[in-house]
């Protein structure tokens, strides 16, 4: 399959940007993932206490990173398996565009749920946020393409898996049962994505005899 140029480049900046987190080390990367409100001490990996908190260029940074590799592989590998069929019907502008706003659009959720938690402050990373707005956009676009997902081995609609993840990501997420995942991060892709494509991608209602127009 020909990876489009939108999904080859958001691909290849999720690869560097790992990279360069091991590179670096974890220290150097705590200012670009994503904290909560405020100002925070933290200890770090070498042993010093830092203060950090929210930066607005975590919005995007904390998208492009990763806690492990099998992370950047579940994440790259949905980019790949959904982006393409997305970006041949929308255009590669529209596309990187509205996976990067459902990147910043899942951050200020969870920005919005942490301030509710004060007492859990802990960084998020990951793009997550924007590819459950991508799976929401692929299942918009192709509701009856039929998928398997890890670990269920039935082939079930896109539509309805969609759905199941929205419904697993909410229980999970308010009442804390599955630890260590931003679950309110995929809730805001789906959120941010549909938003986005009723608002902004899908075409305007047309008027009668009128051709339709995108906004």
């Amino acid at each position: 399959m020909r990876i489009p140029p939108a999904t080859q480049a958001l691909l290849l900046a999720l690869v560097i940007a790992f990279l360069l987190q091991k590179v670096v080390g974890i220290d150097a990367t705590v200012p670009m993932m994503l904290w909560p409100l405020g100002s925070h001490a933290v200890q770090l990996m070498s042993g010093e206490v830092a203060m950090v908190g929210f930066r607005p260029w975590q919005l995007l940074t904390y998208g492009f990173m990763h806690g492990g590799w099998m992370h950047l592989f579940f994440n790259a590998f949905a980019l790949y398996q959904f982006g393409p069929p997305i970006e041949q019907a929308w255009g590669s502008r529209r596309f990187a565009a509205y996976f990067l706003l459902s990147i910043v659009g899942s951050g200020l959720l969870q920005l919005a749920v942490a301030a509710l938690r004060p007492q859990d402050v802990y960084p998020v990373v990951g793009a997550s946020g924007g590819l459950f707005a991508v799976l929401l956009a692929y299942a918009m676009l192709f509701p009856r393409n039929r998928m398997i997902v890890f670990p269920i081995p039935v082939a079930m609609s896109a539509r309805t898996v969609v759905i199941a993840y929205g419904a697993l990501s909410l229980l999970a997420g308010v009442t804390g049962t599955v630890g260590g995942i931003a679950h309110f991060v995929h809730l805001g892709g789906l959120l941010v994505g549909w938003l986005l494509i009723r608002f902004w991608i899908m075409p305007k209602r047309p008027r009668p005899g009128g051709p339709s127009t995108y906004v």
